[in-house]
């Protein structure tokens, strides 16, 4: 197992929560109450971040991030078991120290739960849609256009905060580590599970309806 790879995991995963919660407790408080600027703010840094970890972390480990991409990529053949669930474990880590580390920052108390109920059939659906969409996009620019696997994440998860109704969480890890947050992105830890539930199915759909609509390309798995 690459430590190297692991380690890119846990940082790229703090600096993602830390700027998803960073930029919603800093857009919350300069919007004054309205909620469309508040959420464009999360929005554009959310999108910038992900481009820069993507382009920076992607040689070192693929810069998943994401238990959901994870999931995917073993069962493609990219990772194996074991490497998988060291990425998971780190991902995990990596959100919850970066929601923390988001807290000392502004001045928050550093343990916090949600309150923010993020529920009902509507919010499922939707981050199924976002997380298929995002697996989907991870997939298809890997296999047709390997260089513009940054922007596509990156602008696929900008518009994906706007046009699902979940406004595009389509990441456990990044879920989890949201639900300790009690801010403008947060969610309550009770909606965890259904939202999980609903991106893990997302990722496996997209990972059937990869395999189907784009050429496969030849996989080897790592030492």
């Amino acid at each position: 197992m690459n430590r190297r790879a692991v380690l890119a995991e846990a940082l790229g995963s703090l600096l993602l929560s830390a700027t998803v919660i960073g930029s919603g407790i800093m857009a919350q408080r300069f919007a004054e109450g309205n909620v469309a600027i508040a959420l464009l703010g999360n929005t554009l840094a959310t999108g910038a971040i992900l481009f820069v970890l993507i382009t920076m972390l992607s040689p070192l480990s693929g810069a998943h991030m994401n238990p959901a991409v994870t999931l995917v990529m073993r069962l493609l053949g990219h990772v194996r078991t074991d490497t998988a669930l060291a990425y998971v474990a780190a991902q995990l880590a990596g959100g919850t120290l970066g929601v923390w580390l988001t807290h000392i920052m502004f001045d928050e108390p550093i343990l916090q739960l949600s309150t923010k109920l993020r529920q009902g059939p509507g919010q499922w659906a939707g981050e199924a849609v976002a997380t298929f969409g995002l697996v989907l996009t991870i997939i298809g620019a890997a296999r047709m256009r390997p260089d513009t696997v940054p922007t596509s994440v990156a602008l696929y998860i900008v518009a994906a905060y706007w046009f699902t109704s979940s406004t595009s969480f389509a990441n456990p890890a990044i879920t989890i580590a949201r639900s300790l947050s009690d801010s403008f992105a947060g969610i309550e830890p009770s909606c965890v599970p259904a939202f999980v539930t609903a991106q893990i199915i997302g990722a496996l759909a997209a990972h059937l309806v990869g395999e189907v609509i784009f050429p496969t390309a030849q996989q080897e798995e790592p030492a």
